[in-house]
């Protein structure tokens, strides 16, 4: 459990997601089967759980979202990521692949391109899903599965699509990103750099 300026960073156990909080945000949840080692991490840095308002959900995979129902809170998600999510979809939101069910859900907030969460914005980056999100804030990237450290990017037959995953690289490609926060693996504060490994690599894939 590391910290990037006021940024918690809290590493996926098994399948989870990594989750980051910052303020009062919680950034993807896991897929709740190890909401115990959440909670116990924002305990150790001091965080209660009380003091946190808001979910959201950088797209609407099992992985990242199964930990939903274990906070009470409102969730917010790209509109493209909640229509599927709301209607219980367990094949649009991986659910199936995990041997899970989702049923239906609700999300609070329908976000868009250009909406702001505390001092980042919302960028939509279509690809991994239809309704991926990353946040900036100009110096930090909170990814989910549009890109990972090392050149990685998200898969795209899980709902995805390879057109999208090409524009949404080459539009972070051109942003000055230091810190690379993404949805599994390691960060990185060389952001830009992997970012256009992953620009690279997709390119001959």
């Amino acid at each position: 459990m590391e910290k990037i300026n006021d940024i918690l960073m809290i590493e996926g156990r098994g399948y989870d997601s990594n989750i980051y909080v910052f303020d009062n945000v919680v950034v993807d949840t896991g897929t709740g089967e190890n909401i115990g080692y959440f909670f116990d991490s924002i305990k150790n840095a001091g965080i209660n759980l009380e003091d946190l308002s808001l979910i959201v959900n950088t797209h609407n995979h099992y992985d990242h979202v199964g930990g939903n129902r274990y906070l009470d809170l409102p969730v917010a998600m790209h509109t493209d990521d909640a229509i599927p999510y709301e209607k219980g979809n367990d094949l649009a939101t991986a659910a199936s692949m995990f041997g899970k069910t989702m049923g239906q859900m609700c999300v609070n907030h329908k976000l868009k391109e250009g909406d702001k969460i505390g001092r980042f914005e919302v960028l939509h980056t279509p690809g991994h899903t239809r309704g991926g999100i990353c946040l900036f804030d100009g110096e930090t990237l909170i990814s989910g599965d549009t890109v990972f450290a090392n050149g990685g990017f998200g898969r795209i037959d899980l709902g995805g699509n390879l057109g999208d995953m090409v524009n949404s690289l080459e539009r972070l490609s051109n942003l000055k990103v230091e810190n690379l926060l993404p949805g599994h693996g390691p960060w990185t504060d060389h952001g830009s750099e992997h970012i256009l490994w992953a620009k690279d690599l997709l390119s001959i894939y």
